[in-house]
């Protein structure tokens, strides 16, 4: 690992909660994919697939804020232990049903549950922003934990479609249920570098949405999430189509592979320039990226499409990170940080839902016309809302304030 990242870890407990961050995020590129697999293999209905996902995902846009803003106000483990039960028992619920042929309503029931599950990169993030905050290294370690990030969804996707489709369907998502418990109660456990809570009465009241500058970044990854959603749910069906479905977690694997180079390197670079411009320049490059993907004609042209695409996913997703520390207040940075993965969420069930159904009525090819709309929807938003990102609020908790408290500590 190179010099930079290595020296993140020379904090006291960055090791285990970055260990336990890993275990706890594996699931979130498995379960979704999983349900697909898993319905599609039982039934054949990719239609009801993208739909439960869907729901899955939605239910985590409307939920992660909620579990994150009581975080902020109590604490990681007084909050994550017991939403991350409500979760791990609708999962329970869901394999049941979707074994035993129990109606569609009792899937979907499930599939809300297990939206409950806890943003834990946000609260990774959050950890390392009480490390570093202020500090060159912060940028790094936003850059590590995107890279950790597509590292779950390279292996991810891998593992829960493989044991889907080798062993039994409902073997991934069993075993991203097991990854969610072992790594939620692990970080959990981990007291001395969870975040001081911030009560109600500290706080300032009301909910980071009400920064301007937030609101543009999740209504742009609204649509960048939908990109996403669209592209794991048409590239099962592609690889279903060309007869080779368990290919499909390894094109999906090379997507993120793409974007887990870029964000290393990225992490290793220093920028002197205004970051709301590398992040418009990013998300214009994502969109541009989903236009070979309507040429394809067999999976490995699909898999170096995707892994091209991927090389502008982390960079602009550490951008991102860096903007929500210049327009959110500190005691609200988890809550904001979820924020931007419930806008991904929304997406992803929007994009995984309407790529489903253009896959039932017009088959695969047709069904990667939906990440391009929404790739173009993404850059119409960010350039119709660029003007905010250039104007941070002041006393925030981000780089507006890193000279101020940089000498505060000096003086201390």
């Amino acid at each position: 690992m190179p010099s930079p990242y290595r020296a993140l870890f020379a904090a006291p407990g960055s090791k285990g909660f970055s260990t336990a961050g890993f275990l706890g995020r594996i699931p979130v590129s498995m379960m979704g994919i999983g349900v697909v697999t898993m319905i599609s293999q039982l039934t054949g209905r990719y239609g009801l697939a993208g739909a439960l996902s869907a729901t899955i995902a939605l239910s985590a846009a409307v939920a992660g804020p909620q579990v994150s803003r009581l975080v902020d106000q109590f604490g990681q483990r007084r909050v994550l232990r017991p939403a991350t039960l409500i979760s791990l028992t609708a999962a329970a619920v869901l394999l049941f049903a979707a074994h035993y042929g129990w109606p569609d309503w009792v899937l979907y029931v499930a599939c809300v549950g297990i939206g409950c599950v806890p943003s834990v990169g946000a609260m990774i993030r959050a950890r390392w922003a009480a490390l570093y905050r202020g500090t060159p290294q912060l940028h790094t370690a936003y850059s590590f934990e995107s890279v950790v990030d597509e590292v779950c969804f390279i292996f991810g996707p891998i593992i829960s479609i493989g044991l889907s489709t080798a062993w039994f369907p409902e073997a991934g998502p069993l075993l991203a249920a097991c990854f969610l418990a072992v790594g939620v109660f692990w970080l959990t456990a981990q007291r001395a570098t969870e975040p001081e809570p911030h009560p109600r009465e500290h706080r300032g009241g009301g909910t980071a949405m009400r920064s301007r500058g937030l609101q543009v970044l999740v209504a742009t990854f609204v649509a960048t999430g939908a990109i996403f959603g669209a592209v794991d749910v048409v590239t099962v069906a592609f690889a279903d189509e060309e007869g080779h479905k368990a290919a499909a977690s390894v094109v999906l694997a090379l997507y993120a592979a793409g974007s887990c180079v870029a964000g290393m390197v990225f992490g290793l670079l220093r920028f002197a320039g205004a970051p709301e411009r590398r992040w418009l320049l990013g998300v214009c490059a994502m969109a541009v990226s989903m236009i070979p993907l309507l040429l394809v004609g067999n999976l490995p042209f699909l898999a170096v499409a995707l892994f091209v695409a991927g090389l502008s996913i982390a960079p602009t997703m550490i951008t991102t990170m860096s903007l929500i520390e210049e327009h959110v207040p500190r005691a609200q940075l988890t809550e904001g940080m979820t924020w931007v993965s419930t806008g991904l969420a929304a997406g992803v069930a929007l994009g995984s839902s309407a790529a489903g159904w253009v896959i039932d009525a017009a088959g695969a090819r047709a069904g990667y016309g939906v990440p391009a709309v929404a790739g173009a929807v993404a850059v119409a938003v960010g350039f119709l809302g660029f003007r905010r990102l250039k104007r941070p609020a002041t006393g925030r908790g981000g780089s507006v304030e890193q000279h101020s408290e940089r000498k505060e500590r000096h003086v201390a």
